[in-house]
């Protein structure tokens, strides 16, 4: 698909236009980008939520081309409209979510509280289902899909509809925390929670492999340790030292994708990357990838001749009093995304 010729790619964006200025729908895209406006578990910052609009608006003022990537835009990228029913059940979940959190997730011997919990569990299992119906109908369409969230619970759904697509899956899941806790705070569903679903829930998942891991309890320690091979973890102080002793990223970098099967899947939390370039994300964490680091890792996936299959970008949240500082990054770190993942499907050409 070529863009229009009406369409002028080095133009300034109308401020109503599609996701980075782009004029295509959804039905023409070969790329859908599926907004989750979901974050009620949020245990520490919050405003996750309001990510997909502002990295809609952020979108608007990237430039298509790309060194690295090419010309993604002409494959056709479309969002979704944000939908009104996942924000409601995100509004409708939050007292409760707050009540039970405040609390710490001890809900014993308090009917109230119990209620409050199971009312959050139950719109998590609503929102799971709507993400996974409706990422395996743009699958079925032959569209890849880009979920942005929102938290880190929101991709289940499309982790799920992905690994039901590509039996054998691998995740490469690039994140501060290893969200490996069962059940965090009791939310069955919670951002804290998601990798230990997928492994416990997905079958159709091979192997997690995880980047940039630097903040993690001593249980999920031991579940990365006692799950034979299936999650992998390289974790952010022995990405560090490695450096600092002299080892390129890029060997670092080969070792990481060696460990991945042949499809993959790249659930990318922000907060993977150095603070710096997400300071309001929910649970910063010092350390982290820079924004090359990380994009030579998605180079290197594709360039291994892997395919990326599907992809999420979560935790993104906008500065209050206009700060569009996330946004813009999140909004630059969702074209490298689509980008390498168009790249290792054949197509999109190199820039270079």
């Amino acid at each position: 698909m070529t863009e229009p010729r009406s369409f002028d790619p080095g133009a300034a964006c109308p401020p109503d236009s599609g996701i980075f200025g782009l004029p295509f729908g959804v039905d023409e895209a070969q790329v859908v980008v599926l907004p989750v406006p979901w974050a009620p578990t949020t245990s520490y910052g919050g405003g996750a939520e309001r990510g997909p609009g502002a990295v809609l608006a952020a979108s608007r003022q990237v430039d298509l081309f790309d060194r690295e990537t090419g010309r993604p835009y002409e494959a056709g990228i479309a969002m979704e409209e944000i939908p009104g029913e996942v924000l409601a059940w995100h509004r409708q979940a939050c007292p409760d979510a707050r009540a039970v959190i405040a609390a710490a997730g001890d809900v014993a011997g308090d009917p109230a509280l119990a209620a409050s919990l199971g009312r959050v569990n139950a719109l998590s299992e609503r929102l799971d289902e709507w993400v996974f119906e409706r990422t395996r109908e743009i699958l079925a369409r032959g569209r890849a899909v880009a979920l942005l969230g929102g938290d880190h619970s929101a991709p289940f759904g499309s982790i799920r509809a992905h690994a039901e697509a590509y039996p054998g899956l691998g995740i490469l899941h690039v994140d501060a925390h290893a969200d490996l806790r069962p059940a965090f705070e009791g939310f069955a569903g919670s951002h804290a929670s998601i990798m230990q679903n997928v492994v416990s829930r997905l079958p159709g998942v091979d192997r997690v492999v995880q980047v940039g891991i630097r903040d993690f309890s001593e249980e999920e320690s031991r579940v990365i340790e006692e799950s034979g091979g299936r999650i992998v973890t390289f974790f952010d102080a022995d990405l560090a030292a490695a450096r600092h002793d002299g080892v390129p990223w890029r060997r670092q970098v080969e070792g990481i994708v060696e460990a991945l099967p042949q499809q993959v899947y790249v659930s990318f939390d922000i907060d993977g990357l150095d603070p710096s370039l997400c300071p309001h994300t929910g649970t910063p964490v010092p350390g982290g990838l820079s924004f090359h680091e990380a994009n030579a890792l998605l180079a290197a996936v594709a360039r291994s001749g892997r395919r990326i299959v599907g992809l999420d970008l979560c935790e993104v949240v906008p500065g209050e009093g206009g700060d569009e500082w996330d946004a813009n990054v999140g909004a630059r770190v969702l074209y490298k995304l689509i980008g390498w993942m168009l790249v290792s499907r054949g197509m999109a050409a190199t820039g270079r």
